[in-house]
């Protein structure tokens, strides 16, 4: 799915934790490109059961989960958007 998808459910406020902007500042990693893929249904390097998952709580208003970089990379980022859709916050899954 491409990132110019519409958007299928609101992010509410944005966060982001120290690492996530460390990270996203040493990559060159766009905070809105990850924010508008996961607001599309992109959700990045998850296995099929947490996709399945994903689209599931979309409709369900349950918390949504994206990730973007490998498991064993150091530099992975979590994206998660909580189940009452006001806040949406870019972390690394070391600061969860």
């Amino acid at each position: 799915m491409g990132t110019r998808e519409r958007q299928r459910f609101q992010l509410g406020r944005i966060v982001a934790t120290p690492g996530a902007l460390e990270v996203m500042a040493r990559r060159g990693i766009d905070a809105g490109e990850l924010l508008a893929r996961h607001a599309a249904g992109d959700w990045g390097d998850l296995d099929e059961h947490d996709k399945r998952e994903n689209e599931f709580s979309v409709t369900r208003r349950l918390r949504i989960l994206s990730a973007y970089g490998t498991q064993d990379d150091p530099d992975r980022l979590w994206v998660i958007t909580e189940a009452d859709r006001s806040v949406t916050t870019l972390l690394l899954p070391a600061e969860y």
